[in-house]
């Protein structure tokens, strides 16, 4: 039998142990989550998945031009409330698309159709926050973009909360400092929130996403004629006119950058990319290697994608992308 002396001696070294074993297991549940998500995750279980999708989206695309930068928004903000979880598309009366910054959301009717097939072609088997995120890809391809290999296997949450998406969206008067704080909480990069910003490529910003450039007091940022005809159909009374984020609003390409660095960043948090010294550069790349960029836009798609995954028990996979499960 060990003697007290000796037994005292080895309590580090167990300890040690110990501590090495927790974590391993912990480095193992975080990997078993990113791990669940993987490429042609539905290759034998609906092969057709992915087509279906696209399907849905070029549908989609021919009845509604906002179709493409709609979905794609809708992605942005389901993954940085509570991870890419589908939680975006459920109904409720607190649910996410009732807090402020997802009033203007769009694209929840391509969504459904795309379910609604997919029910049909393999009933239970895709989740609605993987038919977000394949898209999202396919609105980028779509409008002239470089396509990306899309991960899967994600599971929907059950939980939509209105004040979570309040507080997790980013505001589209921030600083490049507030921008890349939010997006640190994620497990983003400032560089990564630079390249994502580039999905701003295609699309509209609505009055309300100018007004604070303009009133009461005006961005000292902000360059005529700019102000001009943002004033011109956003006045300080209220305006419902929307504004092309960029010079190309249905071609998925680095012209954003280009009008950036020009000084024709139409939102505060776009404008501040270049403005300030420190994301000036990036930026300034991002707006001279088109090709560059899109590859990079790919990569880290894949990284946001695998933002709060839910897996086990954590989620479900609904019948009806607008509300959880009930027992059948």
């Amino acid at each position: 039998m060990e003697s007290r002396h000796n037994l005292l001696q080895r309590r580090p070294t167990l300890w040690t142990a110990v501590v090495l074993v927790i974590l391993q297991l912990a480095l193992s549940c975080w990997m078993c989550t990113v791990d669940a998500l993987q490429t042609g995750y539905y290759a034998a279980t609906c092969p057709n998945a992915e087509a279906i999708i696209r399907a849905a989206m070029e549908r989609g695309m021919q009845e509604d031009s906002g179709t493409a930068p709609g979905v794609l928004r809708l992605h942005f903000h389901d993954c940085f409330v509570d991870g890419c979880d589908g939680s975006v598309l459920l109904d409720g009366p607190r649910s996410e698309k009732t807090a402020s910054p997802n009033l203007t959301l769009r694209g929840y009717e391509v969504i459904d159709a795309a379910k609604a097939d997919l029910e049909l072609a393999c009933s239970g088997i895709v989740s609605c926050a993987d038919i977000l995120a394949y898209a999202a890809r396919d609105a980028v391809v779509l409008t002239g973009g470089l396509g990306w290999a899309v991960e899967a296997g994600r599971l929907d949450g059950r939980v939509s909360d209105a004040g979570r998406a309040f507080a997790e969206i980013p505001d589209p008067s921030f600083s490049s400092a507030q921008l890349a704080a939010v997006f640190a909480r994620k497990g983003l990069t400032t560089s990564d929130m630079i390249v994502l910003s580039g999905a701003h490529s295609i699309g509209r910003a609505h009055c309300d996403s100018v007004k604070t450039r303009l009133y009461p007091v005006q961005d000292p940022n902000l360059r005529e004629p700019l102000a001009a005809e943002l004033r011109s159909g956003c006045p300080q009374q209220g305006g419902s006119a929307t504004f092309s984020l960029d010079s190309t609003p249905n071609q998925f390409d680095n012209a954003y950058y280009i009008d950036v660095v020009n000084g024709r960043g139409i939102m505060r948090s776009d404008q501040a990319l270049f403005d300030d010294p420190s994301t000036r550069t990036e930026t300034m790349f991002n707006s001279l290697g088109a090709a560059p960029w899109a590859f990079r836009f790919g990569q880290i798609m894949v990284k946001m994608g695998q933002v709060g995954v839910k897996t086990g028990p954590d989620g479900e996979i609904r019948r009806n992308c607008r509300f959880v499960n009930t027992p059948i």
